[in-house]
């Protein structure tokens, strides 16, 4: 009596009502499946039958009649008799296998790579991926398990933290220097997806679509490079300081008086300040060698001895005018 007192279900179906649910378990309490029983599996889904916690067969999209030919599997597994038509007890799980779009990732903490020109870089990133269940079984086997109800959210943590550990190796072997990546982010983009894949395809995924949306640097390193880039803008001082002047000029003509005193004063001070930029960012002349001393002059009114009379004659008389003596 307690047999017949059973429900039979003839009917298994799954209808989604929304994107959050990636598995959904058939409700059979107090219930088994009638043979004969129609399961419709639409498209974007499988269906699986799970005979005590072991999976039994696995359907894809479409409408099939229940039967000893259509579970060969489970019937084997249940030793079910052909010739004896009875109701059976199976857990069916539906997995939606739709496009799973939008899904971000992003980093938490900056992360570091290596880069040509700058060496090691601290930088941050985000952007969208798109997956989808690919193998139900692999799926049930190592994500779902035998839960109710499986959804999206209970697996979003681990993926992205798994983009987030991959995206050190994979922008390293992209080779791409910092102030590349901003143009070559469908590049990088590519190289994530393919060394996502194999990870994806370990859970029963697979993964479709990767965008990189942003690669920025940290608040401080910014900063810091907007000084370059500001500094690499600037160029020729001089250009930039006569730029400056001519900027200048329209609004001292539309000022008189104090007014236009001051913007002259102000500019004025700017010249000055450009000016002594230019003269610290010119590289130092080397120093000029010393001139040398000349020679002193011959002191007045130094003597000498006359060689032949010996009176005193000025030191540099090469005759003496007392005796007329030749002196060396």
């Amino acid at each position: 009596m307690s047999f017949l007192s059973k429900q039979f279900i003839d009917v298994i179906q799954w209808t989604e009502t929304g994107d959050a649910v990636l598995a959904w378990r058939f409700p059979m309490e107090d219930q088994e499946i009638q043979t004969g029983a129609r399961l419709t599996v639409r498209d974007s889904q499988f269906a699986v039958f799970v005979n005590e916690g072991q999976i039994a067969d696995v359907f894809p999209p479409g409408l099939f009649t229940l039967s000893t030919n259509t579970l060969p599997l489970l019937t084997n597994l249940l030793n079910w008799d052909k010739a004896f038509k009875s109701p059976f007890k199976s857990d069916v799980y539906f997995y939606s296998s739709r496009l799973r779009i939008d899904q971000k990732w992003g980093t938490a903490t900056p992360i570091v790579i290596r880069d040509r020109e700058f060496g090691a870089v601290r930088l941050r990133a985000y952007g969208i991926y798109a997956y989808r269940i690919a193998d139900p079984r692999i799926f049930y086997q190592k994500v779902s398990g035998s839960r109710g109800i499986y959804q999206v959210a209970d697996l979003e943590g681990q993926l992205r933290n798994t983009i987030v550990g991959r995206m050190t190796t994979a922008f390293g072997s992209a080779n791409i220097n910092f102030l590349d990546m901003a143009g070559s982010q469908v590049q990088l983009g590519q190289v994530m997806m393919e060394t996502l894949r194999p990870s994806f395809t370990d859970l029963g995924l697979a993964l479709e679509n990767f965008v990189v949306e942003n690669i920025s640097l940290p608040e401080e390193l910014q900063k810091m490079l907007d000084q370059r880039i500001a500094m690499n803008m600037l160029g020729d001082m001089n250009r930039y300081t006569q730029f400056q002047v001519a900027q200048s000029m329209p609004i001292a003509a539309a000022n008189e008086g104090g007014g236009a005193a001051g913007i002259g004063a102000g500019l004025g001070a700017g010249m000055v300040m450009a000016q002594q930029m230019m003269n610290a960012m010119k590289p130092a002349a080397p120093p000029e060698p010393a001139a040398a001393a000349p020679a002193a002059p011959a002191q007045a009114g130094a003597t000498k001895f006359c060689l032949n009379c010996g009176k005193p004659i000025p030191k540099p008389a090469r005759f003496c005018p007392e005796c007329g003596g030749a002196q060396q």
